[in-house]
């Protein structure tokens, strides 16, 4: 069974999602309930911070694909940072890069918020 947590912060009106273990089949769902929460809750500037994310597998990359439109539909975001280089190869072979902003940092990830 994998680990997998998120912890939950918020900076102002940004919600910073800290991912830690492994995103797979079996913790997708997790995932998937905590976005749920926080669109239900219009919370849609969100920060996913992945230092602590140790493997993604395509069911953990689907849950962003799923939730993206909604969040974008209600002026919202998802930037990714701080993604390990064998998690970022993963979202970068699917072309993640092209479809959000993956930043080096949560700072420069807040601040791409700043700027909108």
């Amino acid at each position: 069974m994998s680990t997998f947590e998120i912890r939950r912060r918020s900076k102002a009106e940004i919600i910073i999602l800290d991912i830690l273990g492994e995103l797979d089949a079996h913790t997708a769902p997790k995932l998937e309930k905590e976005l749920q929460k926080l669109i239900d809750s219009e919370y849609v500037k969100i920060v996913v911070n992945g230092s602590g994310l140790e493997y993604i597998s395509s069911a953990g990359l689907g849950v962003f694909m799923a939730y993206i439109e909604d969040i974008r539909s209600q002026n919202g975001d998802i930037k990714i940072s701080n993604l390990r280089p064998k998690v970022f190869n993963v979202f970068d072979l699917l072309g993640f890069p092209t479809l959000y902003d993956i930043l080096d940092t949560e700072d420069q990830a807040l601040a791409r918020f700043q700027n909108n």
